[in-house]
């Protein structure tokens, strides 16, 4: 689709996806594997509990939602883990579920944008899931940042400051 409207919902999503991703990655180049996994007080998750959950969030709202994917989700198996995996394990699939959903973005039709499809419990057209996704992924952000100035306090180092 070319339609300057389906550019500029590419364009945008493009921008917040990315934009979050960074701040992601800025937050997790500063810890230690052991920093992404400690858990904070009880019954709150660890920043690679947050990773996992939003790889599998990307992939059931976009991925299912626009790209009609199967939804093979299992949420809580996002926040019941506790065996580590690596920081570049975590980051690599991140940022591969949020490449492939801007290219499902991307190529969406006006049909897989406007049409209605059940996502999660939820009857949905697609540009809902791909903002309820980008605000949720927005949303989480924010935590893995608040997250790292908490643990790393006066050693945070703000992005363009290394």
């Amino acid at each position: 689709m070319s339609d300057p409207l389906h550019s500029a919902i590419t364009h945008a999503i493009d921008d917040e996806m990315n934009a979050a991703l960074g701040r992601i990655t800025h937050c997790i180049g500063q810890l230690t594997e052991e920093q992404v996994w400690r858990r904070p007080p009880a019954g709150l998750n660890a920043i690679g509990n947050l990773l996992l959950h939003l790889t599998g969030n990307v992939r059931q709202l976009i991925l299912n939602g626009v790209g009609g994917e199967p939804d093979n989700r299992d949420r809580p198996a996002e926040f019941a883990a506790r065996d580590p995996l690596p920081i570049a394990e975590l980051m690599r699939r991140l940022s591969e579920v949020v490449g492939r959903a801007k290219a499902v973005v991307a190529a969406a039709s006006a049909d897989d944008l406007c049409g209605i499809r059940r996502v999660k419990a939820n009857n949905w057209t697609g540009l809902q899931s791909i903002i309820r996704c980008v605000a949720h992924f927005r949303g989480h952000t924010q935590e893995i940042i608040h997250m790292t100035r908490t643990l790393l306090g006066d050693e945070y180092a703000y992005a363009g400051q290394r």
